[in-house]
Order: C-alpha cells, then sequence, then structure tokens
C-alpha cells in the first residue's frame, strides 16, 4: 500500500509555523539582551541584529501566509465549495429518480408499484389497531374507443382529465394510483363503506361532468367503480381481487356506477 504523503497545505503551513517560532525566539532573545543593559558587552548592537532577524522572520512569516497559504486555503475552499453543490445536485437528481420510479409520468400519479407497496404497509399497520381499509378500482368505459376514433393524444388528455378528479376528491392520506392502462385505483384507510360509497361516486359524478374538445366535436366519458372493504385479516391480493370483481359487476350491469361487495 502507497503511503500517503503530506498535503501542500500542511508543508506551508509547518513553514509557517517554523517562521513564527524563529521570529518569537529572535524576539524573545532581543528582548532578554535589552533589559541585561550594558552588562553584555556589545549589547546594543545584539539586540539590533536580534530584533532585525525577528522583523525579517516577521515579514517572511507574512508574505508566506499571503502568498502561499491564503491561496491555498482559497482553493481548497472553493473545490469544497464545489464538491457540496455536486452532492446536493446529486441528491436532488436521486430524489428524482426514486420519485419517478413510483409515478405515473402520463398523469402524475402513483403508479401500479408504489399503490402495491403502500397496500402491505397499510394492511399491516391497520391489522395492529384494528380500523379498517377501502380499496376502490375504476375503470374508464370504452376508453379504447377513444383512442381508436379519437387518437392517442386525446385519449391521454382524457386520463389527465380523470386524474384531476381523483385528486379533486380524496384525502391526503388515501393512496390514489394509475395501475395501468385506464384502471385507477384508490387505498382509502379508516373508512367505512358507506364513506368509501360516496367519495367513489362523487369521482364518477365528476368524470362523468367533464368536457373535452376532440376537434369539433365535444367528448363525454364515463367510469365504473368496485369496492370493498379489507376484512381485517385477507391479503392485498384478495381485497383487490373483490374489489376487481364488484368493478365487472358494475360494467355488467351497464357502467357509469359503482358497487360494492
Amino acid at each position: 500500500m502507497r503511503k500517503k504523503g503530506f498535503h501542500k497545505a500542511e508543508i506551508f503551513l509547518f513553514f509557517l509555523m517554523l517562521l513564527i517560532g524563529l521570529a518569537g525566539a529572535s524576539s524573545w532573545a532581543a528582548w532578554s539582551m535589552a533589559i541585561g543593559g550594558g552588562d553584555v558587552t556589545g549589547g546594543a548592537h545584539t539586540v539590533g541584529q536580534f530584533t532585525f532577524l525577528a522583523m525579517v522572520l516577521s515579514g517572511l512569516a507574512f508574505t508566506c501566509s499571503l502568498l502561499l497559504i491564503l491561496p491555498t486555503l482559497s482553493r481548497g475552499l472553493r473545490e469544497q465549495g464545489k464538491l457540496q453543490r455536486m452532492t446536493e445536485t446529486l441528491s436532488m437528481r436521486s430524489q428524482t429518480l426514486e420519485h419517478a420510479a413510483v409515478t405515473d409520468a402520463m398523469t402524475g400519479m402513483y403508479n401500479r408499484r408504489y399503490f402495491d407497496e403502500a397496500l402491505v404497509e397499510y394492511l399491516a399497520a391497520f391489522k395492529r389497531i384494528r380500523k379498517p381499509i377501502g380499496m376502490a378500482v375504476f375503470d374508464l368505459d370504452h376508453f379504447k374507443s377513444v383512442n381508436d376514433t379519437y387518437g392517442h393524444d386525446v385519449g391521454d388528455e382524457v386520463l389527465r382529465r380523470v386524474a384531476g378528479c381523483f385528486q379533486d376528491f380524496t384525502r391526503y392520506h388515501d393512496v390514489v394510483a394509475r395501475l395501468g392502462g385506464e384502471e385507477f385505483a384508490i387505498l382509502s384507510p379508516n373508512i367505512n363503506e358507506r364513506q368509501l360509497f360516496d367519495l367513489s361516486d362523487r369521482v364518477r359524478q365528476a368524470v362523468s361532468q367533464l368536457n373535452l374538445e376532440a376537434g369539433n366535436v365535444t367528448l363525454r366519458v364515463t367510469i365504473s367503480v368496485g369496492l370493498a372493504i379489507w376484512d381485517g385479516s385477507e391479503s392485498g391480493e384478495d381485497l383487490y381481487r373483490r374489489a376487481d370483481k364488484q368493478l365487472y359487476e358494475a360494467k355488467r350491469k351497464g357502467r357509469n356506477r359503482v358497487c360494492a361487495a
């Protein structure tokens, strides 16, 4: 292993300390001889020599500080500042990447990955405190025909507008996600079936009242919803399966409605 040498700044510091030490010793010698008076032969001349030496060494110490140590310290501070800014930038990029990993780029909602992870955590936490959790699964009606008739640009705008309806009516602790395609879901803690039905129906009504322009045509869309309340012991997959079953029941009964288990 290669032995680490001294940094340039450390060498400059040692040199400065040496100069200051010698200057101090010269000053002390001059002072000691001065208070000795004429007892020392040639005392005045020697005192002058030590005083001059102290001044020279002090001047060298000042020059060393100004020309060697100060630039080194300044350069080090600039490099430290650059490193800090780089670290902050990398941290922000890391947070952005983490956010992107759990966010649907189209709508800005959480994605399926985040929803599944939150479902596991919510079930574990609410099992301990014995509180209910509701799940609502939404699916846009005849969305394929929107893409086929008006194009994917219009379809993407529909998804973004529908996402806005979820944001308008859900609570801050509700987990709202786009599961994929035209399917959305809400995981709502500490809620009963009546409250979950009312929440989901408000979203359904808001979606049905959207007016979307597609050329010279005003487009209207609807959404179907299936609900399930966690029984306190079933897995997340089972809870989702029950809500999804009710979603298909809503589709079977004519769409644009909410069905509960």
